[in-house]
């Protein structure tokens, strides 16, 4: 039995009104993505990346077509808290400690915070025994560590990651990529990842899709069946290459993706 939608994008487009003119940031974009799927999205800078996030965040509304999750509104899911969302700035609050960061969302919420699962999240994603720092003491790599573990805070339906790793150095980077893999092997939590990096899109995920060049249009939608878990050795295999090696080529100016 095939798992149920829980994204559906049905020829969605964004337009921004910069002055007197309007720029096209993503078109006729449409897309499904079943339960428990992990997606990456790629694209070169400026393509509509982050405006496709946002619109599933429900923090943009499409200018044209239908953005639906688990066949309601964004908004819905958002005012049920049941979307994870980090970004690549961290977020943080910098008087509350770690602890106090990722049981935000249960105040928000208006809810009881669950202090079991507060302790459970911190040793998740590999914090313990920093539950009482404050983000100035952490690495860059563990206050993102700290900001997914807020994403998970109210067991969302729908996590959504915007360049998480972006501004960490490449070795903390990959070993965040096999953080990010075994937290999501442990909850097989609908996912969509937008990223810069070919490596990490292609490690991660199920299913990589390309965006072109402004406006943003779906030019690859490529199924990855690398068996899981996957090991860093697999990005030294062949295969993982020249995977990488196609999707690169596909956001390179006047790449293969682009002759329509």
């Amino acid at each position: 039995m095939s798992a149920p939608q829980v994204i559906t994008l049905s020829n969605v487009s964004k337009s921004f009104r910069i002055g007197s003119a309007s720029v096209v940031a993503v078109k006729a974009v449409d897309l499904r993505i079943p339960q428990g799927q992990f997606i990456s999205v790629l694209g070169p800078s400026g393509c509509g990346k982050s405006t496709l996030l946002r619109m599933l965040a429900s923090l943009d509304e499409p200018t044209t077509g239908q953005v639906s999750v688990w066949g309601a509104r964004p908004a819905d899911l958002a005012s049920r808290h049941q979307l994870g969302v980090a970004f690549q700035d961290h977020a943080l609050l910098p008087w509350l400690t770690i602890a106090q960061n990722i049981a935000m969302p249960f105040r928000i919420a208006g809810r009881r915070i669950d202090h079991a699962h507060v302790a459970a999240l911190i040793e998740l994603v590999g914090l313990s025994g920093f539950a009482q720092a404050r983000p100035s003491q952490l690495s860059g790599g563990m206050r993102q560590r700290a900001s997914i573990a807020r994403a998970l805070a109210l067991n969302p339906s729908l996590l959504l990651l915007d360049e998480p790793f972006g501004a960490l150095d490449a070795v903390t980077r990959r070993h965040m990529n096999i953080e990010l893999q075994r937290i999501w092997l442990e909850h097989k939590l609908t996912t969509v990842l937008v990223t810069h990096s070919v490596d990490e899109a292609v490690f991660l995920a199920d299913r990589v899709i390309v965006m072109s060049g402004r406006p943003g249009e779906v030019i690859r939608d490529v199924t990855i069946d690398f068996p899981r878990p996957r090991a860093p050795d697999l990005m030294r295999e062949p295969a993982f290459h020249a995977l990488v090696d196609e999707l690169t080529l596909c956001l390179s100016p006047g790449g293969e993706g682009h002759q329509h």
